[in-house]
């Protein structure tokens, strides 16, 4: 039986709520951006989803951990938050896919979590300041001290996160979507021309190689660091620049590999931060949100045209910026008009701020897998 013990949460400018935890074998201190997200359902990816690395995450639904944890629907291979907050945590799960609850799955990965607290108040006030750091602690209660500790931290402005979420070998991916979750996937037309892809990983989820690969794409992810001329020495039809997290202005490496990789016209599909490294390559430019877009049902679209679609990023690119590169808007975020999705003016390069994959969120911008799949079809014509 698991013992709930006092916990507290401290923001940077010294506000604090108090709530509760359970007992893990090690009390802890953790210290990093709290973010809220609004999306209803779909926790588990959330908190295994690499772009959430070093953030401490809110959710708005008032109650997580229903339907506890399972194998198949993680989006990396560990945790990616730094803690977790909620309304309400569920010790007692239910559902015919579950293989353990939220509380076991937080505390055998040591994650600090606390719930108990009025997170609608704490998302106002996210909303009305901005995201900033914070820290969830069951060690040490004093508001105090742990605000000083939290000062120690830098903020996420500046920070190249890459480093900590990227894959350090390279590796071939031939896992495909699950047909239950994608109806389309069963009445799919197998295509002939397999297609050989670079997935440069920034933090890459999951399904966005399951999607790739149930498209008939030969798969191969490289670490964030790979070399241009390794990445040439595979011929790729495309490359597929994945999201992540920490600010993109930073990754000077995967933005430098991109302006190389413009001067060989091979198809470029980037996504969040792919999509932000891809339009730094391009002269544009990126600033933080205040407090970023996190859910799965932010509305996208250009010219009568919307998508509802599942987001995660803290920084976008700067719209004034863009049109002074070679690059035109195809979607703006239809809740704040910032950029949503670009696309090249001359060469096959495209890319969204949001996660056509979703997982979790609705499948309606699933089609830019497609696009992608049929941009390189067209382009390998072109050189045979």
């Amino acid at each position: 039986m698991m013992k709930r013990i006092p916990a507290i949460l401290v923001l940077e400018d010294g506000t604090y709520y108090k709530g509760w935890s359970f007992q893990q074998d090690k009390q802890e201190i953790t210290i990093g951006e709290v973010v809220f997200n609004t999306g209803m359902t779909g926790y588990q990816e959330i908190i295994t989803d690499p772009s959430y690395f070093h953030q401490i995450v809110a959710f708005t639904y008032p109650e997580i951990g229903n339907t506890g944890i399972n194998n198949q629907d993680i989006e990396s291979h560990s945790i990616s938050i730094k803690g977790l907050v909620a309304k309400n945590i569920c010790k007692i799960s239910s559902s015919w896919r579950e293989q353990q609850s939220l509380v076991n799955y937080l505390s055998s990965n040591n994650i600090p979590f606390i719930f108990g607290i009025d997170t609608r108040s704490l998302t106002q006030y996210l909303r009305q300041l901005g995201t900033m750091n914070g820290c969830i602690s069951t060690d040490n209660l004093n508001h105090s001290y742990l605000k000083q500790k939290i000062c120690e931290i830098p903020s996420m402005q500046g920070l190249d996160l890459i480093p900590h979420v990227t894959t350090r070998n390279v590796y071939p991916w031939d896992e495909k979507s699950l047909p239950n979750w994608y109806l389309k996937d069963n009445i799919r037309v197998h295509r002939v021309i397999q297609l050989k892809v670079i997935v440069i990983d920034f933090g890459v989820k999951l399904n966005i190689l399951r999607r790739l690969a149930t498209l008939g794409c030969q798969i191969t992810v490289v670490p964030a660091h790979t070399p241009l001329k390794d990445i040439l020495t595979y011929q790729p039809d495309g490359i597929l620049l994945s999201n992540g997290p920490g600010d993109p202005s930073a990754v000077h490496y995967g933005i430098q590999t991109v302006t190389n990789l413009l001067d060989y016209n091979v198809p470029i599909f980037g996504i969040c931060m792919g999509h932000q490294i891809l339009n730094l390559a391009l002269k544009a430019k990126t600033f933080k949100l205040k407090f970023g877009h996190r859910g799965i049902n932010h509305p996208s679209g250009l010219n009568q045209h919307v998508e509802i679609t599942s987001q995660n990023h803290g920084f976008a690119v700067d719209l004034t910026s863009v049109f002074k590169s070679s690059v035109r808007v195809t979607h703006f975020n239809l809740n704040d008009t910032t950029i949503a999705g670009t696309g090249h003016n001359q060469s096959p390069y495209f890319s969204v701020q949001y996660h056509p994959e979703s997982s979790p969120g609705p499948h309606d911008a699933d089609y830019l897998f497609e696009s992608f799949v049929e941009i390189m079809t067209k382009s390998k014509k072109k050189i045979s």
